[in-house]
């Protein structure tokens, strides 16, 4: 590992949230409420961020893969403590509870520790939705930068079908792909922004939803959710904007410059919005009490199917009341999760389809033992390393499930609270079933609740692998 490189990295990263946190600063003295909680907390992290970055130089500028986990693992962690900061200058948590929300926001997980969102001033809650959009920001380059290194990256290259890719440096290519794809994040969130704005929403409101729409985080102004605007047109924007943050970026990429010719024949993006358009048909059949009213139903149908696929984790409605079967299908789509290459959690498309089809083989390997069954995606053979890695994911992903469930169960959630906030936190999508559904919060879960919890939501950030590589031993040997 390069020690000193990666010191430098975070260190550079606690003096970027010092200056991101002067925005909510401004801000609170435009709308008249305190600005030194901002100032205070941007202080205490940009002061030991100067020191570790100055007094960590290296020659060496190579980033290794421990170096990548690390980093991953480290800068999540940091940015946690440190923008918990607010919410404790503020009084607005405590230390635990601070703690438990700014991990929620920054691992986009539309879990709250806060009793009444609209009681909290605006430039803490302008805090609260930027963190989401940042810890999305974070999920994408991680996507391009850390996860190819495990063999859990996407399998089509963000750069795209540029063939001059190829004969780059991994490090420049790794420039290249950033760029792109936080270019393709502020056009959406700008997007959304101005889509808000029409709908009917305060500038406050549009801003602060858009940074939460894009990253696919769940955060509201509202303590109804987008449900407590009573508005269609902007439940609409929401739908919209959710499916697109759902999306591969890669694609997303694709579509802006105009190479969106194959993207009909994708079989991820056909499993994304076919997953949707199935659940939300099933889900209108379900809650509508007659013929009349399954187009009513259809439009709250579509978007909880679009929040639990893609993570987000807004509620429209409350579908705590909708029958078991309906509710089944909610859980069902928090784990499938949305496109690789996104800022969705959960399996996420790409892994399914490649599980499928190795299960697939495996039938056929029963019928004809000695023929040679690879799988493929995409048209191109997966190699073993990275099936090692899918299966590997899965075992992690549903052990985390069960630790979470039986942390919320020892906390007194009942049997089925524990599964589905063990399903919710470990997919990040916070939205979940029984004493922790619609309109909820997690703040009378006791302090290890909480804690743990929030490593849920950090491992289910991380893709899981990332955090199970760092536990080993083996990762901190020379």
């Amino acid at each position: 590992m390069n020690a000193l490189r990666d010191l430098q990295w975070l260190g550079r990263l606690l003096v970027a949230l010092a200056l991101v946190q002067l925005a909510p600063a401004a801000a609170s003295l435009i709308w008249g409420e305190p600005a030194l909680p901002f100032l205070a907390s941007a202080t205490a992290a940009a002061v030991p961020g100067l020191l570790i970055a100055r007094g960590s130089q290296s020659l060496d500028v190579r980033l290794r893969t421990r170096d990548a986990i690390a980093l991953a693992t480290g800068a999540w962690s940091l940015a946690a403590c440190f923008g918990a900061l607010p919410y404790l200058m503020t009084g607005a948590l405590r230390p635990v509870d601070a703690l438990f929300e700014s991990m929620a926001g920054f691992t986009t997980t539309a879990a709250s520790a806060l009793r009444s969102v609209e009681a909290v001033p605006r430039g803490l809650l302008l805090w609260r939705s930027m963190t989401q959009w940042l810890g999305g920001m974070g999920v994408l380059i991680v996507a391009v930068g850390v996860l190819p290194r495990l063999g859990l990256g996407d399998a089509r290259p963000f750069a795209g079908a540029d063939a001059r890719g190829s004969a780059r440096s991994e490090r420049a290519q790794f420039a290249v792909s950033a760029r792109r794809l936080l270019a393709v994040y502020a056009c959406l969130t700008a997007l959304a922004f101005g889509c808000f704005a029409l709908a009917g929403l305060g500038a406050f409101d549009a801003i602060c939803h858009a940074l939460t729409v894009v990253s696919t985080g769940g955060f509201s102004t509202r303590d109804g959710s987008i449900g407590g605007f009573g508005s269609r047109a902007v439940e609409w924007v929401a739908i919209g904007a959710m499916f697109l943050g759902g999306m591969n970026f890669a694609i997303l990429y694709q579509l802006a410059t105009g190479r969106a010719a194959r993207l009909p024949k994708d079989g991820e993006l056909r499993y994304y919005a076919g997953a949707i358009a199935i659940s939300a048909a099933l889900l209108a059949w379900s809650i509508a009490t007659g013929p009349d009213a399954l187009g009513a139903a259809l439009r709250p149908a579509l978007f909880q199917a679009t929040s639990m696929l893609t993570g987000t984790g807004y509620t429209s409605a409350n579908y705590a009341a909708w029958s078991g079967f309906a509710q089944l299908i909610l859980v069902g789509l928090m784990v499938l999760g949305g496109m690789s290459g996104s800022t969705t959690g959960g399996i996420r498309g790409q892994r399914l389809l490649i599980g499928l089809g190795a299960l697939r083989d495996s039938f056929s390997a029963l019928l004809h033992p000695r023929a040679v069954q690879r799988v493929k995606y995409a048209g191109r053979v997966v190699p073993e390393s990275a099936m090692a890695a899918i299966w590997g994911f899965m075992t992690g992903f549903f052990a985390l499930v069960l630790f979470a469930a039986a942390l919320a169960a020892c906390a007194g959630y009942d049997l089925v609270t524990a599964i589905s906030v063990g399903f919710s936190l470990t997919s990040n999508v916070g939205a979940a079933l029984g004493a922790a559904g619609p309109g909820s919060h997690y703040a009378d879960l006791p302090a290890y609740a909480k804690l743990g919890l929030g490593f849920c939501m950090l491992a289910g950030r991380l893709d899981v692998f990332v955090i199970l590589v760092l536990l080993r031993p083996a990762f901190w040997r020379a």
